[in-house]
């Protein structure tokens, strides 16, 4: 049985004509649970982009204003770690706090959808051909589907938490704390290429070498994420870049005009 599954998940085309009945519990177990984890793995992946994009386009407006208002690396320098160390743990705390007010949340909601399964199956069992019928299941073919559910509560309440609120009844994924380590971390990284070059070059070139080292790295984000996203390598690195290339600019821009606006010209000497 284990050798026949594990051709049945290398071969797609061996699956193409098996009926529904010819695939063994096995490899339905098998599959489940590979697909479920690669869910699980493309949220983590999201999260990572999100963070590195966020550390990398942040740090980078940053240094960029700063150095537009300074020549002084070391204020430079000062204010793009300050402003990484704070991204890193705003980031990190966020998510963390996001993800366990969300799963809290979801939770009291499945706690209201379980309560009316055990007190008002009838009503619970009607949504449920309801919503049938909104997929497009003809009326009597939806109550005969609900009421087969309905012999049993807990899948009644599966599909009705899945369908009408969009939520899973079991988690999967990764932790809050998790997370929050995936998105902290990843904002850590994004903030070093910003302020690497000024670390040995002088301000002026530090920041040409700046910006083009962000959207190196922003265009390799873009392009890598392509690969889930099943989109245009260069588009899709083409896209993040502009955003970076935009964060860059108006830093520096605004850094260059804010000292005149507020009446320190001197500070841009």
């Amino acid at each position: 049985m284990e050798e026949r599954t594990a051709e049945l998940l290398a071969d797609e085309d061996a699956r193409a004509d098996m009926k529904a009945a010819e695939f063994d519990h096995e490899f339905l177990r098998t599959h489940l649970e590979d697909e479920r984890k690669r869910a699980g793995l493309l949220g983590e992946i999201r999260e990572a982009i999100f963070g590195a994009q966020d550390g990398l386009v942040s740090t980078l407006a940053v240094v960029s204003t700063v150095a537009g208002a300074t020549s002084d690396r070391y204020a430079v320098l000062v204010a793009g770690i300050a402003s990484g160390l704070a991204g890193i743990f705003s980031m990190a705390a966020g998510e963390y706090i996001g993800s366990k007010s969300q799963r809290e949340i979801f939770e009291a909601q499945i706690a209201d959808e379980r309560e009316e399964v055990h007190e008002r199956p009838g009503e619970a069992e009607a949504e449920v051909a309801y919503m049938f019928e909104e997929d497009g299941l003809p009326h009597d073919d939806a109550l005969a589907v609900a009421r087969l559910m309905a012999q049993h509560p807990e899948v009644l309440l599966k599909t009705m938490v899945e369908k009408e609120l969009g939520l899973a009844v079991e988690e999967g994924g990764g932790s809050p704390f998790q997370g929050a380590i995936v998105m902290g971390g990843a904002f850590a990284l994004g903030t070093i290429p910003p302020i690497l070059p000024h670390l040995f070059v002088a301000s002026g070139p530090a920041v040409i070498a700046s910006v083009g080292a962000t959207l190196a790295v922003l265009f390799g984000i873009g392009a890598l994420k392509s690969r889930w996203t099943h989109r245009s390598w260069w588009a899709s690195g083409f896209e993040i870049l502009l955003l970076g290339a935009v964060a860059g600019i108006a830093g520096y821009f605004f850094g260059s005009i804010l000292p005149v606006l507020l009446g320190a010209p001197e500070a841009a000497v």
